[in-house]
């Protein structure tokens, strides 16, 4: 996975769009709209990039997991994470009252797939609990601080955090 830039070291344009996607008014077309372009652009470029990484500079991967009821894989567009234990992902579903979709599907079936510049490769995803949670999220806050928004809109639901480790 390429270079991540912090908050503080991504272009003006890129911090104006990552406050914004934290806004209630910014949150609602990346919600529903953003997976529309993700998905072909990252056909396009051969999986170098997606619309909202070429955009915001944040480092989406494609996620691909076992769904929870229909056992069918389901692929998703979510930001993936360096930290310094391994990948993360964050379920925050734009500070939305429910967990996306994928956050059930991994907890039903940890085994995933993981898409980015490098290729696809297996993950096995764990939720983080406790310590290894509250570290790996003050390490992604520097990068997207909009997830402390989302948390305080989701209210009494805590965003789940997963790091995915490869496989095979």
């Amino acid at each position: 996975m390429s270079t991540v830039r912090s908050y503080a070291e991504s272009n003006p344009v890129q911090q104006a769009l990552r406050r914004f996607a934290a806004t209630g008014a910014g949150s609602w077309p990346f919600a529903h709209l953003l997976h529309r372009l993700d998905r072909p652009v990252y056909r396009i470029t051969r999986g170098r990039h997606t619309f909202s990484n070429l955009l915001s500079g944040l480092p989406v991967i494609i996620l691909t997991t076992t769904g929870a009821r229909s056992g069918q894989p389901r692929s998703v567009p979510v930001l993936g994470l360096p930290t310094s234990v391994g990948l993360a992902v964050i379920a925050s579903n734009f500070g939305q009252q429910h967990h996306p979709g994928w956050y059930h599907n991994l907890r039903a079936h940890p085994q995933a797939q993981v898409g980015d510049e490098h290729g696809t490769r297996p993950v096995h995803a764990a939720e983080a609990t406790g310590d290894l949670r509250e570290r790996i999220w003050r390490e992604v806050l520097t990068v997207y601080p909009g997830w402390s928004t989302y948390q305080r809109r989701a209210r009494t639901r805590q965003i789940g955090v997963f790091l995915l480790t490869p496989t095979g």
